[in-house]
């Protein structure tokens, strides 16, 4: 991926054309300076919606997990 770096105001001046050549897969670098202060790289795809209920029953629970905790759990003692 091909990098280009432009300081702070040349960004806030040409920022649909920056937007434009990340949208095309070039990495803006950002300064402000000598320093390095941003970078603008093209989003990832879309990820698909979470559906809940795809694992049910992949999971068990015991019946005692909200149980207190045995004393010898607390003092470090078997």
């Amino acid at each position: 991926m091909s990098a280009r770096t432009v300081t702070v105001d040349d960004a806030c001046a040409h920022i649909a054309e920056l937007l434009r050549a990340v949208s095309a897969g070039q990495e803006i670098v950002i300064t402000e300076g000598a320093r390095a202060v941003a970078r603008v790289v093209p989003a990832g795809p879309a990820r698909k919606p979470r559906r809940p209920g795809l694992n049910q029953g992949a999971i068990q629970t015991s019946a005692d997990f909200d149980a207190p905790l045995p004393d010898e759990f607390w003092s470090g003692q078997k």
